[in-house]
């Protein structure tokens, strides 16, 4: 399941995640419902995080891009289910998993993944900008985790009806919680949270069989920011970047699938920098 503030969720069952994960070797390019499920999500979603704006409402048309990626999944014999959610209202995502959970059965695997940014140097920053960061970012991140945590922990502890064999909850950070970066000092600050977030969560829930680890991507070329990559400034980022290239949303299927899988059940708390080496 991946909630983003603006965006929609599609739930992810466990079952899905097994099966296109046995069925795929490492290194197979996008393909299967799983693929598609999970990562034109993570497309929309860093369309998100690159993209300089102030709070607006859920925009009708990244939902009906969902709508369209459920169509395709559904046509390739796939399930899934899209439910609107903004992260930075409670109430919003105490209905959104419970719907999530009426539709597809109790969530076993959550794609934690919300973000935004505005581009400005910190003395710039106003009260607005700060919250619309951080509340999306860090604290809609944080309750999304919890809520769904709540109802795995009542599994587990025999509290809540169904079985329980254990959960996965991948929190999406960001290379920039571990480097320090000009312009995109308090998106960098939010996905710093996320990172120890992520930690705090793996030591608490562990135990119960609930692993907790993070992705922190590197730039990515998405349909959002494709054209930066063509200018004049893109390309001096690009020579920046170790390896001169950037990434692509198909770079991280593997990391995903390999942390939702079962077989991950020995990796807890981990941060996976996808990253090619750039915050190194």
């Amino acid at each position: 399941m991946l909630g983003s503030r603006s965006s929609g969720i599609l739930n992810v069952a466990a079952r899905e995640i097994e099966r296109s994960f046995a069925a795929r070797p490492w290194g197979t390019s996008r393909g299967g419902a799983c693929y598609r499920e999970s990562f034109a999500i993570e497309e929309i979603s860093h369309e998100l995080k690159h993209r300089p704006v102030r709070p607006r409402r859920p925009g009708d048309r990244r939902v009906e891009r969902l709508k369209t990626l459920r169509a395709e999944i559904e046509a390739s014999g796939g399930d899934a289910h899209v439910v609107t959610v903004d992260v930075t209202d409670l109430h919003s995502i105490k209905a959104a998993v419970a719907h999530a959970e009426t539709e597809m059965g109790t969530i076993d695997i959550l794609v934690n993944n919300s973000g935004v940014s505005t581009t400005q140097k910190l003395v710039d920053v106003d009260e607005e900008a700060y919250d619309y960061v951080m509340d999306t970012n860090t604290k809609g991140a944080f309750f999304v985790a919890q809520e769904v945590g709540k109802r795995m922990l009542a599994r587990a502890r025999g509290a809540a009806p169904g079985t329980f064999t254990g959960g996965r909850i991948v929190n999406v950070a960001s290379m920039a919680g571990l480097k320090a970066m000009s312009q995109i000092g308090v998106y960098a600050m939010s996905k710093a949270a996320v990172v120890h977030m992520t930690r705090s969560m793996a030591l608490e829930w562990g135990r119960y069989g609930i692993n907790v680890n993070a992705i922190c991507p590197g730039y990515i070329d998405t349909e959002i920011n494709h054209h930066h990559w063509t200018t004049e400034q893109g390309q001096k980022l690009i020579q920046m970047m170790p390896r001169k290239r950037i990434g692509h949303p198909q770079d991280l299927d593997v990391v995903l699938l390999m942390l939702c899988a079962n077989e991950s059940h020995f990796v807890n708390g981990a941060v996976i920098q996808a990253d090619d080496g750039f915050a190194l």
